[in-house]
């Protein structure tokens, strides 16, 4: 550690709160990012920047002899970053790596797998044992409410004993083999950035490396690979599972219900809205009782559970018109945000950025399906084009493809290329009651974009 770590792409949702707890464990680090150098996210940088982390133009000029480079396996070797660290000989690592490093090194870990819900139940946990004074470190990829502030804006990282790492896992480059953890939990298992059979390959092995597995019994696939002796947790008693939910009750801010478990039930009030938080709830609620926190203690610190960035994310209300921020980026997540938003029959006006050219061909037809059965008839769909990150892509399918997808399944779907035309679009059309719904991943410029479009919307008259 002695020479220290650079991070290529430092203000990854994955390389920051990385950086950040491996700085305050005491190593020099520094790094690149071409967010940076075009001048974008200056706040995201500035954090950095107070957390004694020196940062450089991505031209190579940054890095020194001794360091290793940690860069996610994305990260074309052209990059001069790159190409600079090869010359100087330096080790790298990939963003994996150091973090399996960190978690298989803990006393007790909490590792936190699935295609979707990772970041909330990974903050719920991480709160759960905050609030049990257990001093968790908790590495997620997004910003954690309850820990932000003034200081710590973008708190995706919580730094805390070493020996006790919470930490969500990713299946999508298969770096999820690298884990050993003392908990291993699967949320869900669906289509996302990998086949089927890869990832049911993938979520088996890593639930065996885990000292106690935990998993969605309500999940299908999960419950499949499940081995022997692990732990299910879900709503349908027909699952058997051993943290059972019941008497579910879904409101518009928050969802209540009891849980059950070895004869015992605990009465849970979560103020998040949607059955897939619920299902959120009862998985750190599972993950943390296997490391000790008494169930009654988790459900009581859960009521104070202040929720994630971009993860249906309430911004503001003008004329009656409410704006929310989503993460929701794959059939499943977009399902989950789209049945708790139409639970309150509202008309809902979305816009949808795709994450890519990439995921459109790999998983176009199901985004296409899950939107027209999850829109009502006076629902509208808008689609911009996708996030382009640079880099040699397939672009046979854009947001217009998408768009015709939508259309030819039954629902409401436009195509306009620039989402500030969008913006302009909706602030003219809601109405009062309305739902607008920002929905994308890896792209934190949405962020200002939601709130954005929600001052245009106070600027109309409605």
């Amino acid at each position: 550690m002695d020479n220290g770590y650079f991070f290529c792409g430092i203000g990854g949702s994955g390389m920051l709160p990385l950086a950040a707890i491996i700085k305050a464990r005491g190593a020099n680090v520094s790094g690149s990012d071409r967010s940076l150098d075009a001048g974008r996210m200056a706040a995201k940088f500035d954090y950095l920047r107070s957390l004694g982390i020196d940062l450089h133009d991505q031209d190579g000029t940054g890095l020194q002899p001794g360091q290793t480079l940690v860069a996610s396996a994305a990260v074309e070797d052209s990059v001069p970053d790159v190409v600079r660290a090869r010359e100087l000989g330096l080790a790298r690592k990939a963003r994996p790596e150091l973090l399996a490093e960190l978690l298989n090194a803990a006393a007790t870990s909490i590792a936190i797998g699935g295609t979707s819900g990772k970041s909330t139940v990974t903050g719920m946990t991480g709160w759960i044992l905050h609030e049990a004074a257990r001093k968790p470190t908790v590495m997620n990829g997004a910003v954690m409410k309850n820990f932000a502030g003034p200081h710590a804006p973008f708190a995706s990282a919580l730094v805390g004993d070493p020996d006790l790492f919470v930490a969500e896992v990713d299946e999508s480059d298969g770096s999820i083999a690298l884990y050993r953890p003392t908990v291993a939990l699967v949320n869900n298992i669906s289509l996302d950035h990998k086949s089927m059979d890869e990832l049911r390959s993938l979520f088996a092995n890593f639930m065996k490396a885990g000292t106690h597995a935990i998993f969605n019994a309500d999940d299908e696939e999960a419950r499949a690979i499940a081995p022997e002796g692990a732990k299910g947790f879900g709503f349908d008693p027909a699952n058997d599972p051993a943290y059972r939910g019941h008497d579910l009750e879904l409101h518009d801010e928050e969802v209540r219900f009891t849980l059950s478990h070895d004869g015992e039930v605990y009465p849970v009030h979560l103020p998040m809205p949607g059955r897939h938080n619920a299902m959120n709830a009862l998985a750190a609620l599972a993950a943390t009782h296997a490391v000790g926190v008494e169930l009654a203690d988790g459900a009581a610190a859960l009521a104070r559970f202040a929720g994630l960035k971009r993860r249906l994310e309430r911004v503001g209300e003008h004329h009656g018109i409410t704006v929310y921020d989503d993460f929701g980026h794959n059939p499943d997540k977009i399902a989950a945000t789209l049945e708790t938003m139409r639970a309150r029959g509202r008309r809902l006006l979305s816009i949808f950025q795709p994450h890519g050219y990439g995921p459109l061909a790999k998983m176009g037809e199901e985004l296409a399906a899950t939107f027209a059965d999850h829109m009502g008839e006076d629902d509208r769909l808008f689609l911009p084009d996708p996030v382009y990150q640079g880099g040699t892509v397939d672009k046979a399918r854009g947001s217009d493809w998408l768009a015709h997808a939508v259309r030819e399944a039954g629902a409401h779907a436009i195509h306009i290329a620039e989402r500030d035309d969008i913006a302009k679009e909706i602030a003219a059309d809601a109405r009062p009651g309305d739902i607008v719904l920002v929905m994308g991943a890896r792209d934190d410029s949405l962020i200002a974009y939601a709130r954005d479009l929600l001052e245009a919307i106070g600027g109309q008259q409605h």
